[in-house]
């Protein structure tokens, strides 16, 4: 029995083009990449819901009055990512193509200065423990999510599956920044505050 790895290797090492393939070895390529989209995109889907329910869970337990809508918004876009990526998972499984009408809608701008918070937290910023704990998770949560994706758009051989990974790679990235430069313009305070500073 051939194995999926013997047939790939077959075809790299002995074509140089999609003409010196033979029919059934082109089909089979086009099956293993669908298999491989697929199980990318229903890993991303499982993620984005994670992360939905991560935010919705901040945004209930935070006491920041922006956070709590900045972190029902990230949630939204979880929610929405969820569903772009389910549109595209049931298109490649029935038809072994992306979904032409799947959309992913239009990116929030969260900011430049305190992109999360309120100012006014850095005058409790001694009890913020919640708060910078959801900063590092999300931190984790949007650093991996951007890892993922510009990993399947660098491995993707279809150039639509590597727009979309390559676009979900920037969209999570900006949550990164946004939730990172909170971080960082909290992080000495909330340290100096809670006794945590070596100075």
């Amino acid at each position: 029995m051939i194995s999926d790895n013997s047939i790939r290797i077959f075809m790299f090492d002995t074509a140089t083009d999609d003409q010196d393939l033979p029919a059934n070895a082109k089909e089979i390529e086009m099956q293993n990449d669908s298999k491989v989209l697929a199980e990318a995109l229903r890993q991303a889907a499982m993620a984005e819901r994670e992360g939905h329910s991560f935010y919705m869970m901040a945004a209930h337990d935070t006491q920041d009055p922006k956070g709590k809508i900045v972190f029902e918004l990230l949630a939204r876009e979880e929610m929405d990512h969820l569903h772009f990526l389910k549109e595209h998972y049931d298109a490649v499984v029935t038809t072994g193509k992306l979904s032409p009408t799947a959309h992913l809608g239009t990116r929030t701008d969260l900011g430049l200065s305190s992109p999360i918070f309120t100012d006014s937290i850095k005058s409790r910023i001694r009890e913020a423990h919640f708060e910078m704990t959801a900063l590092a998770v999300g931190i984790q949560l949007e650093r991996d999510a951007t890892a993922f994706y510009q990993k399947h758009a660098a491995e993707s051989h279809d150039p639509d599956a590597r727009k979309l990974f390559t676009e979900l790679a920037q969209w999570e990235s900006g949550h990164y920044q946004a939730l990172l430069k909170q971080q960082e313009e909290l992080k000495s305070e909330y340290w100096s505050g809670a006794g945590f500073s070596p100075f």
